[in-house]
């Protein structure tokens, strides 16, 4: 009984979260959304693999606040959420063979290493000339980051496990973000599977959802 108490409690103190459905968000909310990411804040967003910290991948300072919430090593980079295919060619260099192999499989539970364009800020990359690229299976992930590309990282400590419920988030992240948004607790929540697209043929990194038949 105390323990569901200290679950309410959290909920009814903390005026920064926020309830959504992820399959037809509220577009009130989410140009509410967009305005704290433009002016630099960062939010905690489902995605269809974990909860995500998002911040506008343009504004440095947003972008270190990622970090610090994280607990993150700057050495480490963080990947990045866009709209479309389309806007991909924007952050990171995409031929033929690469756009086609991932129109198959975005959007969905994957993230592809591409070549990044210069532009992009280094402290995103961690200095490398590489970068992490998701577009989620998400109708609220791909509105929060049609007008920029956000931070795409799991919202948790750096190192620690996936969290899978917005309360857990809420007792390990505390008040340091801006705003959570609320929708529900993830099923089978797991990082994306990882796929590196710079070399001659795909080369999976690290193995999250299930992979589809093609690319095993």
């Amino acid at each position: 009984m105390i323990k569901i108490l200290e679950i309410i409690l959290i909920k009814d103190d903390n005026m920064n979260l926020t309830r959504i459905n992820p399959k037809n968000p509220d577009k009130d909310k989410i140009k509410r959304f967009i305005e704290i990411l433009r002016d630099g804040g960062v939010i905690v967003y489902p995605t269809d693999t974990v909860y995500g910290i998002g911040a506008n991948i343009f504004n440095e300072d947003a972008v270190r606040r990622v970090y610090s919430i994280k607990k993150r090593e700057y050495g480490k980079p963080i990947s990045v959420c866009v709209s479309s295919v389309d806007e991909i060619d924007k952050i990171a260099f995409l031929d033929l063979s690469s756009k086609r192999f991932i129109e198959k499989i975005l959007p969905g539970p994957f993230t592809v290493i591409l070549d990044r364009k210069d532009h992009v800020p280094d402290i995103l990359t961690a200095g490398s000339k590489k970068i992490g690229v998701r577009i989620p299976n998400s109708p609220l992930c791909m509105e929060l980051s049609r007008e920029f590309p956000i931070t795409t990282t799991s919202a948790n400590l750096s190192g620690g496990k996936v969290l899978e419920s917005v309360d857990d988030i809420l007792r390990e992240l505390g008040e340091a973000v801006d705003v959570v948004i609320d929708a529900g607790p993830i099923r089978k929540a797991q990082p994306s599977t990882v796929i590196d697209l710079t070399g001659s043929k795909p080369k999976i990194l690290r193995k999250g959802s299930d992979l589809p038949f093609y690319i095993i």
